[in-house]
């Protein structure tokens, strides 16, 4: 499973512009609190969430329904300006289903930081519809939260793919290309500008693999594979301290954590190590029905 996916959690949007509602839910014993750092995960010794009481409070974000019992996050004021890299480790011990559920309650954690002024008018905003949304106490403009499209991908060529690596990754470390998605681009015009740019690579077809939400601060991946036409490099050095071509055996031999491999692989909850593992599940190359960039 990819991480952060999978949650079995009921979002129960409609309990959300229902505040006395979502106040009863609140109040009821069976409802929990998710205990975080920040907005961190705080972990019990078998790895799982931790929940407290769901003491009443003014600004918690209500995340759904647990097979009937209503799970809260309480909403802080956090730092968005910076990344703990620690919680990658205490991410690595996490079941996809805690993953997923934490990473949406991240996510809106670290939206309503970033969105406390209206954008229409300057005004301070509030948080309504259950921790959903924020409005405008003077204009009345609602603001909802937005995901971001990443396209990261694999270009390859000749049986090897195309692996790179950003100043601040661990020693070692290489994964697949990414990039933001622009104004006016379809995913796979974006997979080719990014390629482009990056590596200086052409690129023709481009395969849609999978996706996954990323909760740092809040994008929705979209992993692809490209065919390139060449295996020359252009690198831009401001985004990629450096990039190799790799062929299965290396890519196998990254995802077992060989020694003799010759990049250490994304983590398991990265969809970057979905996308190496369904390339090599796939030894086929790129059919010629695939969709052009």
């Amino acid at each position: 499973m990819i991480g952060f996916t999978g949650s079995r959690l009921d979002r129960a949007d409609h309990l959300r512009l229902d505040p006395d509602r979502i106040a009863a839910l609140a109040a009821s014993p069976e409802a929990k609190l998710l205990r975080l750092q920040g907005h961190d995960p705080v972990l019990a010794e078998d790895g799982r969430l931790m929940w407290d009481p769901c003491a009443p409070a003014s600004d918690r974000i209500f995340l759904g329904l647990d097979q009937g019992a209503p799970l809260f996050s309480p909403l802080p004021e956090v730092d968005t300006g910076q990344r703990a890299w620690s919680v990658f480790q205490l991410m690595a011990l996490m079941s996809p289903e805690d993953l997923a559920l934490w990473g949406a309650a991240r996510s809106l954690i670290e939206w309503h930081n970033r969105h406390r002024f209206c954008a229409n008018c300057g005004t301070a905003t509030r948080a309504f519809r259950a921790g959903w949304g924020r409005k405008c106490a003077s204009c009345q403009a609602e603001h909802f939260p937005r995901v971001d499209p990443v396209v990261i991908m694999l270009a390859e060529h000749d049986g090897k793919v195309l692996v790179g690596r950003q100043p601040q990754y661990p020693a070692g470390r290489y994964s697949a290309l990414a990039g933001f998605v622009e104004p006016g681009e379809s995913i796979e015009e974006a997979v080719a500008r990014e390629l482009g740019e990056e590596a200086g690579i052409e690129v023709g077809r481009v395969r849609y693999v999978a996706s996954q939400p990323w909760p740092f601060p809040g994008q929705l991946m979209v992993a692809c594979i490209a065919r390139a036409k060449g295996a020359a490099l252009t690198l831009d050095e401001k985004e990629l301290e450096a990039a190799m071509w790799v062929d299965r055996d290396g890519v196998a031999a990254a995802l077992a954590g060989s020694p003799e491999a010759p990049f250490i692989a994304p983590p398991t909850f990265a969809i970057a190590h979905t996308l190496f593992r369904r390339w090599l599940d796939d030894p086929e190359p790129l059919a010629e029905t695939e969709g052009r960039a």
